[in-house]
């Protein structure tokens, strides 16, 4: 039974298998979503993406490979944020932190089951609805300023693009400022529950945020033993 929403989210399979992307189209539409295909990652990118809500991105593709559309996409502010779900036949450790490295919100290996892709679609989408804050939504550490409302990160006054995973990892720890974390209470609440991540993927997704915040790399400290805390007692 399809979806019943007032806004049907709009989902971009890109994939250079035809069968296997009209198959993903037809269920998409089935389950209440609007989709469209694209088979490359060239051909991706002239499509609307500012308004695409998903993307489904085969890794292996005939000229540009998806990892490197991702990191085009997670460098361009207008589309850093857009969840995106690799699909791949490479299911080596690598690969995954690789793909979760670039700012993937879930990765699924081939062959898999059409209903697979469909529960982790639901769920990667569920996670990243928008819901809107309260105006006075920010959190700031001197120069360092966290806008929920622009879904923004600025530091010392100059705009930082993050993925989502990024922005909520800063955002958790900044907003319990001296509160430790461990790698699987950060899993817990970034990460969807039927997405399988390891704590490697989180020390990736510090380490990245480490140094796009810069001067302030320093805040995001380690506990041994325990865990990761934003501290300011220096």
């Amino acid at each position: 039974m399809p979806a019943k929403t007032d806004k049907k989210k709009q989902i971009l399979v890109v994939d250079d298998e035809h069968d296997l992307c009209e198959i993903l189209k037809f269920n998409l539409h089935s389950a209440g979503y609007k989709a469209e295909v694209a088979y490359s990652a060239e051909e991706a990118l002239h499509h609307d993406l500012q308004h695409t809500d998903l993307m489904l991105l085969d890794v292996m593709m005939p000229g540009m490979s998806g990892f490197t559309l991702a990191q085009q996409l997670k460098r361009q502010p207008e589309t850093a944020q857009l969840p995106i779900i690799f699909l791949t036949a490479r299911d080596t450790e690598r690969d995954t932190l690789r793909g979760f490295s670039l700012g993937a919100d879930d990765y699924v290996s081939k062959p898999f089951s059409v209903k697979e892709v469909m529960a982790r679609v639901k769920a990667v989408l569920s996670r990243t609805a928008d819901t809107p804050p309260a105006p006075s939504e920010i959190l700031t550490y001197e120069g360092l300023v966290v806008d929920f409302g622009a879904k923004g990160v600025t530091i010392d006054g100059e705009a930082v693009s993050f993925t989502r995973t990024e922005f909520e990892l800063l955002s958790l720890l900044l907003s319990h400022q001296g509160e430790v974390f461990s790698r699987n209470k950060l899993i817990e609440s970034i990460w969807p529950q039927d997405v399988v991540v390891t704590g490697r993927t989180v020390d990736v997704n510090i380490t990245r945020m480490r140094k796009k915040i810069g001067p302030y790399a320093k805040c995001i400290a380690t506990r041994i033993g325990y865990g990761y805390y934003f501290k300011t007692d220096f």
